[in-house]
């Protein structure tokens, strides 16, 4: 019985052995995997640092360029608000000329009334008028036309 109890022992530790053998070669195979998928992870990795830099520098640019597109929008709105405040100005003053041209023209106009007996004298108003509005702007601008 010995020999026989020998011989199943031998043949359990066989079978025991050959199961971790396949066991080894099972987790050679997947370690062979896991090596293959670490180095596409490394080349990953690196395209990812390479691409983080790229945005980077591309931010660091966009902020040179925000920061160079409000000082000059700044200044454009300056530059701006003073041409309106101008353009106010002279659109005041045209209207001015307007009134004062509209009133020369209303005082040369011929009067509507039939004046056989003085022609002379409606001329005469209407130059008095019109010389009348010339130094009413004159006196508002301190200049002559």
């Amino acid at each position: 019985m010995s020999h026989s109890l020998g011989i199943a022992i031998e043949s359990l530790v066989a079978i025991l052995l050959m199961l971790t053998i396949g066991y080894c070669i099972l987790l050679n195979a997947r370690l062979k995997r896991l090596k293959a998928d670490e180095h596409s992870l490394k080349a990953v990795i690196a395209e990812l640092i390479t691409a983080t830099e790229i945005a980077e520098r591309a931010i660091g640019g966009l902020k040179l360029t925000v920061r160079d597109v409000n000082e000059n929008l700044g200044s454009q709105l300056v530059s701006a608000a003073e041409l309106s405040t101008q353009l106010k100005q002279q659109l005041a003053e045209g209207e001015a000329v307007f009134r004062r041209l509209s009133r020369i023209a209303i005082a040369a106009r011929p009067a509507s009334e039939p004046e056989a007996v003085a022609p002379a004298l409606s001329a005469a108003k209407a130059v008095a008028a019109a010389a009348q509005a010339f130094s009413e702007r004159r006196r508002s601008d301190g200049l002559a036309a």
